[in-house]
């Protein structure tokens, strides 16, 4: 279980979710209101792109949340029938405590420790590309 899940406000515009979705490793928007776990959201919740208001109205908790003493088994055998790739764990007053990520294969469940080392590797990307181009502008003067 991811521990430390990114999570938008429950006050969040539609806007806002659109572009938290547009990032291709999101695939469940946590709409949270405190520690409370308000609603989620995925890419086909929502309206068409310039649609205003908040995503709140959109967003849904059915189907989308197990309690922390599932086991790991029923919520894979849960996400494979669902078709899905994340459901958020809940406790009993709705508190968010984590994320279930299920790899892009499907045999197994992300880790914090696999979604620090995906950033890290974009970062030293990006901060490569940005070299590169500082270079290139360097260069053509």
């Amino acid at each position: 279980m991811l521990r430390h899940p990114k999570t938008l406000s429950a006050r969040a515009s539609i806007t806002r979710a659109h572009a938290a979705l547009s990032n291709d490793h999101v695939h469940l928007v946590l709409l949270t209101e405190g520690s409370r776990l308000a609603g989620t959201l995925t890419r086909a919740d929502l309206p068409p792109p310039g649609t205003l208001g908040p995503a709140l109205d959109w967003s849904t908790l059915v189907g989308r949340t197990v309690s922390p003493g599932t086991p790991m088994t029923v919520v894979h055998d849960l996400m494979i029938s669902q078709g899905t790739r994340r459901v958020a764990v809940v406790d009993a007053d709705g508190s968010l405590l984590g994320l279930m990520c299920l790899k892009q294969r499907r045999t197994g469940f992300c880790s914090d420790a696999d979604v620090e080392a995906r950033s890290r590797s974009r970062d030293e990307v990006t901060s490569q590309r940005v070299r590169s181009s500082a270079d290139s502008r360097m260069g053509s003067e």
